[in-house]
């Protein structure tokens, strides 16, 4: 048993629902799970455009969820 009592106002704010389950969130996923695909396979049979292709598609999946998530369609902040 617990010591701690806390009152109402002091517990946090309820959490979205969604789990993560977002436009911003599936883009950033797929566009990392396929530059590690590529990454992957230009670094298993050495094709360094393809290796490097795989970093940019990272980098480019990164900056799109970002700016998916900046224009609402990912989970708030707060």
């Amino acid at each position: 048993m617990s010591s701690v009592h806390l009152e109402p106002q002091d517990l946090p704010e309820i959490a979205p629902h969604n789990h993560g389950r977002t436009v911003a969130a599936w883009v950033t996923n797929w566009g990392l799970v396929i530059a590690a695909l590529l990454a992957s396979v230009g670094i298993a049979i050495p094709v360094h455009a393809l290796t490097f292709a795989g970093i940019g598609v990272a980098v480019v999946s990164l900056a799109a969820g970002a700016v998916l998530r900046a224009l609402g369609h990912g989970q708030p902040l707060s």
